[in-house]
């Protein structure tokens, strides 16, 4: 079973260190722009901060994945 993590619950550091993996992995798509990893990070947490995102650990692959609250809302429709 997947598991939300309140991304306030993470201490700072932990949180960034999520956040590169996250944003660097192979297949993270940014569109036409190439950012640099602080502005990738920094757009993740502003969506986590927004609420239009969450940190979601994922039990088969035991990764933390960022997931759209629509797309988390599908996933359990």
């Amino acid at each position: 079973m997947d598991t939300v993590i309140p991304f306030e619950s993470l201490e700072r550091e932990t949180l960034e260190n999520v956040l590169n993996d996250i944003v660097s992995r192979d297949g993270t798509d940014y569109g036409e722009y190439d950012l640099s990893l602080e502005q990738k990070r920094e757009q993740a947490l502003r969506a986590l901060k927004s609420g239009d995102a969450v940190l979601l650990f994922d039990t088969e692959s035991e990764t933390i994945q960022l997931v759209g609250k629509r797309a988390l809302q599908q996933r359990y429709d």
